[in-house]
């Protein structure tokens, strides 16, 4: 069972972010227990305030934030155990390269693929990865004959930013363990959408 601060709740009903919350036993909107025959009817939605949006998108990152740190510590021991070739293990992406998993596709070249994440962290959220990895695991173990993918990369995320997120939008790149980087293929974060916060987590 997962409980959620009141305000959090609250935050989340406004927003229309969710059908509907638990806290104990008993399923609640904004705040206020609501009878199980009257969960299917949509709520009277109030306006919200940006930093109402604010509040609500620093405290759901909260929750998620431990789940993150934890992925990012596997990730880094099973690169830490894997051949000491640079390349490391395979990864979920090598998956979806090769076609056995599918994705949805944003943009793809001879060099780079680009595709939605399965776990949006903005209303836009796209990775940029290199089709060959070549032992570009990470952004600090990139040679300098790869220099010229990094920039096709960025050029490529750049571009998908602009046409999808015109207000602006983020771009993130993890690397290693205290930079939460959870899959040891190099990838690029494009996010946008919404009103990014500074400073990130």
């Amino acid at each position: 069972r997962i409980t959620y601060s009141g305000a959090l709740v609250a935050s989340a009903a406004r927003l229309g972010c969710c059908e509907s919350f638990v806290i104990g036993s008993r399923p609640i909107r904004g705040g206020v227990s609501t009878p199980r025959s009257h969960l299917g009817k949509e709520p009277n939605k109030p306006r919200v305030s940006a930093f109402q949006r604010r509040d609500f998108y620093q405290s759901s990152s909260a929750l998620k934030m431990s789940d993150e740190v934890e992925a990012a510590k596997k990730a880094a021991a099973d690169y830490e155990a894997s051949d000491k070739d640079g390349a490391g293990p395979p990864t979920v992406f090598d998956k979806i390269l090769s076609g056995e998993w599918e994705s949805k596709k944003v943009h793809d070249d001879d060099k780079c693929y680009a595709f939605r994440d399965v776990n949006p962290q903005a209303p836009v959220h796209v990775l940029v990865i290199p089709k060959k990895r070549d032992g570009l695991v990470k952004l600090s173990t990139a040679r300098e004959d790869q220099s010229a993918l990094l920039g096709h990369m960025l050029y490529v995320a750049g571009r998908i930013g602009k046409k999808e997120c015109p207000k602006g939008f983020r771009i993130v790149i993890n690397d290693g363990e205290q930079g939460s980087q959870a899959v040891y293929h190099l990838h690029i974060h494009v996010l946008g959408g919404r009103q990014m916060q500074w400073p990130p987590g």
